[in-house]
């Protein structure tokens, strides 16, 4: 029965586990799945678990959620057929590279999620060279319950995406740290100090995505002359916060670059 489940979803760790529970919030029947992946814990009720592939039918759907250094050990262990629809969140891994290790399938598709999809709150950027509406349609809404859909035109682009909402959070995360840590500098208690610094940037995000106004305008509007927020932006400025924030993202590009030359030569 392990061979007929039309969704196998390969490696179930923080991102695939957050897929997992978006498909089951919203109607993919549970039993319908089936996790391959040894370490796999906690998962919800009715989903079948197994170390290995069954060997069998191959599935409708294979969904790959492993870390991209184990794309070569894995993949001659999955079953995949001309019907299979090959879906990887593999960062670095192009569809090339998903061709020539899984060969046969009807058509691979990368997808670049991130970690606020675990509450239905992130963005997942989309790539497939050739994809007919059917399946474009089966791939938005196995993607979709995680959040925002962006459909990319260029693979190429994938790097940098993977630098600016796929890395993204983490930077967003260390940066709500550093305003706590700046508050707690100034006297605020560090309960306090993060509670107010994680409401202002939800808060801050929400009205930009809301508002659907310029971030650069977004801070011009509580910025009054000579005042408080203008000696914050000034230090900011003088710091050249732009610059290190680009720096961050093009390192995790770079990074994404050299993991996609690494799966190449394999």
């Amino acid at each position: 029965m392990m061979a007929e489940k039309p969704i196998w979803l390969v490696g179930c760790g923080n991102m695939g586990g957050a897929m997992l529970r978006g498909w089951l919030s919203h109607g993919v029947d549970a039993a319908n799945v089936l996790v391959i992946d040894p370490q796999a814990s906690d998962l919800p009720e009715g989903v079948e678990r197994v170390d290995a592939a069954p060997v069998g039918a191959a599935p409708q759907l294979l969904l790959l959620a492993i870390k991209p250094q184990m794309l070569e050990a894995v993949a001659p262990n999955l079953a995949i057929g001309p019907n299979t629809l090959v879906i990887s969140i593999l960062a670095g891994v192009e569809t090339a590279s998903l061709a020539r290790h899984l060969a046969g399938a009807a058509a691979y598709v990368r997808v670049m999620p991130n970690m606020p999809a675990a509450i239905g709150e992130g963005v997942s950027a989309v790539y497939a060279a050739t994809l007919g509406a059917e399946r474009r349609a089966q791939v938005e809404s196995l993607v979709s319950p995680l959040g925002a859909v962006e459909w990319v035109d260029d693979e190429d682009l994938f790097h940098a995406i993977t630098g600016l909402s796929g890395s993204g959070p983490a930077f967003v995360f260390r940066f709500i740290d550093a305003m706590a840590a700046a508050g707690v500098g100034e006297g605020i208690s560090a309960d306090l100090a993060m509670r107010l610094a994680v409401a202002t940037v939800a808060g801050s995000a929400r009205l930009a995505l809301t508002t659907g106004k310029p971030p650069r305008d977004l801070a011009e509007a509580v910025r009054s002359p000579n005042g408080t927020t203008h000696a914050g932006l000034v230090a900011m400025d003088a710091s050249e916060f732009t610059n290190i924030v680009r720096d961050t993202v093009s390192a995790a590009a770079k990074r994404s670059r050299e993991l996609a030359a690494e799966a190449a030569r394999r």
